[in-house]
């Protein structure tokens, strides 16, 4: 049974809504868009299937408001929309014509998205591609995508941004010797999401090698705490190889660890 629209008034609160009535009863409510999209004037007959697509399609409206909003900050993945208009309890239905429309115009685009926010990972935290396929995966960004994206990601790329995080981390681990520094940096990037074949490339060619005198202050530093350690249960023979073995784990010389036991069995 058809009813007649007998008023159509602005929302205070929301001036780009209208509150419709029907035989000069409150129905609905509709965005503004909605009342030029169906024609909605004064005297026009509804029956209840045009009232339900109206319904329907004011939702669509609504949850593509909504996600405006949403891609005002910062651009999304089509996940995250459809996470925020679920989080917001749009339908399944009403979310997906949302999105269709977003991506129709142009405000939601994967491929765009996935290659964006590679190039943000690389340039202000240069992640490697295990880093940022983790990332991507974690958009709900499309498989088949997440590998185009970092195959785009070359090698020398790669070594070029994986030996700067390199170079940072041996001078902020200079008091270590050349294998704790090692290992630091191995750790570093593989946390960064770089390859092992990367991480060895890197470590073959960043420099790490103190001089004569840097050994001494390092064994000074580091020793200091294992003759410590070492000498309140043990001594003579005993001590001095505890002490030897380690320091010699922690990458020191041979000939630096013998000049300085034979310093402390002097003291």
């Amino acid at each position: 049974m058809a009813r007649v629209i007998t008023k159509i008034t602005r929302q205070k609160r929301n001036e780009e809504r209208y509150n419709i009535y029907l035989d000069e009863k409150y129905a609905f409510s509709v965005d503004e868009a909605i009342i030029i999209q169906y024609g909605l004037t004064k005297g026009k007959s509804l029956d209840e299937m045009a009232v339900g697509e109206i319904a329907f399609d004011d939702e669509v409206s609504r949850a593509y408001n909504r996600a405006l909003s949403f891609l005002a900050y910062q651009m999304r993945s089509e996940h995250e929309v459809h996470q925020k208009l679920l989080k917001a309890e749009f339908g399944e239905a009403v979310i997906q014509e949302a999105i269709q429309k977003l991506t129709r115009l142009g405000f939601l685009n994967d491929e765009t998205y996935a290659t964006a926010l590679a190039e943000t990972k690389k340039r202000t935290s240069k992640k490697g591609p295990k880093a940022i396929l983790q990332d991507l995966k974690q958009k709900g960004i499309d498989p088949k995508l997440q590998q185009e994206v970092v195959e785009a990601f070359s090698e020398e790329e790669q070594l070029s941004m994986a030996m700067e995080l390199a170079e940072k981390k041996v001078r902020q681990e200079q008091r270590k010797t050349p294998s704790q520094i090692k290992q630091k940096v191995q750790e570093f990037l593989v946390r960064k999401g770089y390859s092992f074949s990367i991480v060895q490339q890197v470590l073959e060619t960043v420099v790490i090698q103190p001089e004569e005198d840097e050994w001494t202050s390092l064994i000074d530093l580091q020793g200091e705490k294992v003759w410590r350690k070492y000498s309140q249960k043990y001594e003579g023979y005993e001590l001095r190889m505890r002490v030897k073995q380690a320091l010699y784990q922690k990458g020191f010389p041979a000939e630096v660890i013998e000049q300085y036991i034979e310093k402390r069995e002097q003291e």
